[in-house]
């Protein structure tokens, strides 16, 4: 090879090798230069993430300890507590923790966003910042484009927490009910009957079931665990169709859980319910309402196992159709048969969100977003066999002066000749004479007892603060009817949902008959030739409309806690049946009937004019009346529904409310 060409490939060599030499200096740079960029932006990403958490569970701990921006800088010194004890401590014009106390609202792109309100805390807002040394690539960025270079740089995070939505809970019952020897016979009569088994519980069974409290909460986690459920909320536990004896199994397994109080009165009442309650299966959602997607914190709510037993007992008897009756003996006063039906089953506790159930458009009381309660809907017939009446000397005196006035009246009024025209030899062998009888036996008086439901519902509500709250509610105290008089139970009980019309005959008080006898020693008795004089009754008590009550602070406590309960004062039915300065009330009517043709045993037309005549006797009976009559109702009527949630006399209405619920969550 000639010289010239080896020295020119040489030459070659040297220029490619310069070349090579030259890239893989600039790749070296470039590597180094994205190296650069890589730890610097790591650096920044850590201090980024740093601050991130720092303002999260600032602001979550501001949130959970409900700081308060209006009054006092509560949220801010949550907020920096939690920050120092994260190793972030705020240091003027290099560390800046900021606190804003807000609302969240949903922008013109349909975005939530917070909006600054101081006098609000419904969520927090935490900005953490700090100065940091500028970024390489930044500054050579900002060189290149001939921008001074800053040695220092803010990097900043924003944090939004916010508590659930604020709850309510109503929760409706009846005064405490005791029970004793005297009446725990009718209970297990009246609730047996309503549930279609035999019930024997003891009077230490009953009060176990009245003084012993259970956790919503812990019941419906036992029952989603004895059905085998598996869904996060409680809509299917609510809206399942359960046997009864199951919904009371699953109160026995959380009062219960290790099975060693098997012994005790109230398992063993719980356990008598349940075989009582046979195969009857029930949706429980209609006696507990809880608001779609509310916090399990809301379910805290305690209630007595006798309330949320009777709720069942209600439901089971709705379903059923049952007539529970059962006899009361009152030795030497009274016999009594009592029957009773569930109408419409109790609503006794409701739990949602107050701002859903009281927003502008909704209907408080009717709307679906509503929190409402109610007592029970029961119709009663009590058919009451009195004997005592019979020996009342009053009665009979004051019967017996009616008759020379009254038949007189009578005669004048009906054209009717009782006696007849009489001659002496006639008479010495048939005589007949005006014969009256008080209370002509059985001594027998039905009472029927409509009891309406009361109820309540939540129409406004505040919440400044969790110690400056309230709740306020509108309540309908129960409507009551009572009829008396003689009342055939078909007209009181039927198969279907809409009950028939009570239909109330009067119950002779006194019959006027005659008394025929020959040769003075053979008397025989034809009744109701003169009609009589007859008792019938129809009361209306009660029925206050939309009473208002405001719940406030401290007696307002929160959801996890006993309900505070505010009661309303209503008439007592009852005891209402008299005046006792006006004689009997308006409603009670003691009326003269003429004879009913054809039909003598019935009680014809009312005959007017008999005011005076029928005064001394409307006198002496209602002495009756005060004296055996109304004590006895008092007590067995509001013994029987004391027994299912319903109380005459008044009835109390628990509220909570938590401002917000559960644990704060990040929003933003």
């Amino acid at each position: 090879m000639s010289p010239r060409l080896r020295s020119g490939r040489l030459a070659g060599h040297a220029r490619q090798r310069g070349a090579i030499g030259l890239m893989a200096a600039l790749t070296l740079g470039m590597a180094l230069v994205f190296l650069l960029v890589v730890i610097d932006s790591s650096r920044l990403y850590l201090e980024k993430r740093k601050l991130q958490s720092i303002a999260d569970t600032a602001a979550l701990e501001s949130a959970n300890r409900g700081g308060q921006c209006a009054t006092g800088t509560t949220a801010n010194d949550y907020a920096t507590q939690n920050a120092t004890r994260n190793g972030f401590t705020v240091v003027a014009n290099t560390r800046a923790l900021t606190v804003t106390c807000g609302t969240l609202v949903t922008n013109a792109s349909n975005l939530r966003v917070f909006s600054a309100d101081a006098t609000k805390n419904e969520a927090i807002q935490v900005v953490a910042s700090e100065t940091v040394t500028t970024s390489v690539a930044g500054g050579l960025w900002n060189l290149l484009n001939g921008v001074p270079m800053a040695t220092q740089t803010t990097v900043s995070a924003t944090a939004v927490a916010a508590l659930g939505p604020p709850l309510a809970a109503l929760t409706i019952r009846s005064t405490a009910l005791v029970v004793d020897s005297t009446n725990a016979p009718m209970l297990n009569g009246l609730t047996g009957g309503l549930l279609g088994g035999a019930l024997n519980i003891s009077v230490a069974g009953w009060n176990g079931l009245i003084n012993t409290n259970i956790s919503l909460l812990s019941y419906l986690d036992q029952l989603k665990l004895d059905l085998g459920l598996t869904a996060g909320g409680y809509t299917e536990v609510l809206g399942n169709t359960i046997s009864v004896g199951q919904l009371i199994q699953s109160a026995i397994n959380v009062l219960d859980p290790t099975h060693t109080l098997t012994g005790t009165a109230t398992i063993v009442s719980l356990q008598a319910l349940k075989i009582a309650a046979g195969a009857t299966q029930v949706v429980l959602g209609n006696v507990l309402s809880i608001e779609s997607g509310s916090n399990v914190a809301a379910l805290a709510v305690n209630m007595r196992v006798f309330d949320l037993i009777q709720g069942f007992v209600q439901l089971a008897n709705k379903k059923n159709g049952l007539v529970a009756s059962f006899p009361i003996n009152l030795p030497g006063v009274a016999q009594i048969t009592a029957s009773v039906q569930v109408l419409q089953p109790p609503q006794m506790s409701a739990i949602g969100n107050p701002a859903r159930a009281t927003a502008a458009g909704q209907d408080t009381r009717f709307g679906p977003n509503r929190i409402y309660v109610q007592t029970g809907q029961l119709r009663t017939k009590l058919s009451v066999n009195l004997p005592v009446l019979n020996t009342v000397s009053t009665l009979t005196n004051a019967v017996t002066g009616l008759v020379s006035p009254l038949l007189g009246t009578l005669t004048a009024l009906l054209n009717l000749n009782l006696v007849g025209v009489i001659n002496s030899l006639t008479c010495a062998v048939s005589c007949t004479s005006p014969f009256i009888q008080v209370l002509p036996p059985p001594v027998g008086i039905d009472i029927e007892l409509d009891a309406a439901s009361a109820s309540s519902w939540v129409t406004g509500y505040t919440c400044p603060s969790p110690t400056n709250k309230s709740l306020t509610t509108a309540t309908n105290t129960s409507l009551v009817n009572l009829r008396m008089g003689k009342i055939d139970s078909s007209s009181v009980f039927g198969p279907g949902p809409t009950p028939p019309t009570v239909v109330v005959a009067p119950l002779k008080v006194v019959d006027i008959g005659t008394r025929t006898c020959t040769l003075i020693v053979f008397c025989s008795n034809t009744p109701s030739v003169g009609g009589g004089l007859g008792l019938s009754a129809n009361i209306q008590v009660g029925g206050a409309s939309g009473v208002p009550h405001t719940y406030t602070s401290p007696n307002l406590p929160e959801i996890s806690q006993p309900p505070y309960y505010y009661s309303y004062s209503t008439t007592n039915i009852v005891s209402g049946l008299t005046d006792p300065v006006n004689g009997l009330v308006p409603g009670l009517n003691l009326n003269m009937y003429g004879p009913t043709p054809g039909n003598e045993n019935l009680l014809g037309n009312v005959i007017g004019g008999l005011g005076s005549i029928l005064s001394g006797v409307t006198t002496a009976l209602l002495n009756v009346l005060n004296a055996t009559l109304i004590p006895l109702l008092n007590s067995v009527v509001n013994t029987l529904l004391l027994g299912l949630g319903i109380d005459l006399n008044q009835v109390g209405v628990g509220a909570n409310l938590s401002c917000h619920s559960g644990q704060a969550y990040l929003v933003i």
